[in-house]
């Protein structure tokens, strides 16, 4: 009877420990009995790290773990169990494989959220109420990205090299180097040429420089009030006499049109030649 007893104790013993030993690992790792688990999944073209168990975290905060990894030759599908229920993301949302320390360390999936602030009600993602509208539920699929590592790097560098080789990109910009050479040199040669022009069009700066302040001078001596006085009494002069110009002007015009006095004119000078043909015959040099 004794030993029944001990036996059953023993028994109990060690199945109290199991269960404490299964809790705290549960604890561990953010699982909790009873609590509404859902899942999504996850589509990576690389999913180097990434194992079964592998923890998921939103900024930092361990939210679930990977239920298990699909591999097929276009991708790797993973399915995240999410085992916090009251968890919202709003959409857009993406998986991205990180370490768990900037110096390297066990490979995990970070959820990263870029949509705006839902709303109080918004329904939670495990319920049938939602419908993936701007906010990421149950069975949805999402993307992945891959870690970066040495290995993807050198990859991405060699398909960088690869294209560059396919469109010639090298021996372009060799050629827009050599382009860029003779454009420098001829820029050179340009700048030299606008120095000549320069020293050349310094004498004819100078001069009009000069004309500058003559015109400047002449300006000043005009706007004086006593050259302003002189100009305009000699602009009354020059007024005044070519009226009397005119005043003359017309006089002889009104002599020539008098017919008689123009006759008169006529018989005087006439008579006077007559007169000197008389005192003067021809032949003779005329008085002595």
């Amino acid at each position: 009877m004794r030993r029944s007893v001990r036996d059953a104790l023993v028994g109990l013993t060690i199945l109290g420990g199991i269960v404490g030993f299964a809790g705290t690992t549960l604890w561990l790792r953010g699982l909790k009995i009873g609590a509404n688990t859902w899942k999504v999944s996850a589509n990576f073209a690389d999913a180097t790290g990434l194992a079964e168990r592998s923890p998921v975290t939103y900024r930092g905060i361990l939210v679930g773990s990977i239920g298990k990894i699909d591999i097929s030759p276009k991708s790797v599908k993973a399915t995240l169990e999410i085992n916090k229920g009251d968890l919202q993301l709003p959409k857009p949302v993406f998986a991205k494989v990180v370490t768990s320390s900037i110096l390297g360390g066990d490979a995990q999936v970070s959820l990263v959220s870029l949509g705006d602030k839902l709303s109080p009600n918004t329904p939670m993602p495990w319920s049938k109420e939602c419908s993936g509208n701007g906010i990421l539920c149950a069975n949805d699929i999402i993307k992945g990205e891959s870690l970066m590592s040495i290995s993807t790097l050198t990859e991405e560098i060699e398909k960088i090299i690869q294209k560059a080789d396919q469109q010639n990109i090298v021996s372009n910009l060799v050629d827009s180097t050599k382009q860029f050479d003779r454009t420098q040199k001829n820029l050179d040669e340009l700048i030299l040429q606008t120095k000549e022009e320069i020293s050349r069009a310094e004498p004819i700066i100078t001069n009009l420089n000069q004309a500058t302040n003559h015109i400047n001078s002449i300006l000043a001596a005009i706007d004086n009030p006593k050259t302003l006085s002189d100009i305009q009494k000699t602009a009354s002069s020059t007024r005044s006499l070519t009226e009397k110009i005119d005043d003359l002007g017309s006089d002889v015009s009104k002599i020539m049109d008098d017919k008689e006095l123009m006759s008169a004119i006529r018989s005087v000078t006439i008579g006077l030649g007559e007169l000197f043909n008389e005192l003067y015959p021809q032949g003779t040099n005329g008085p002595k």
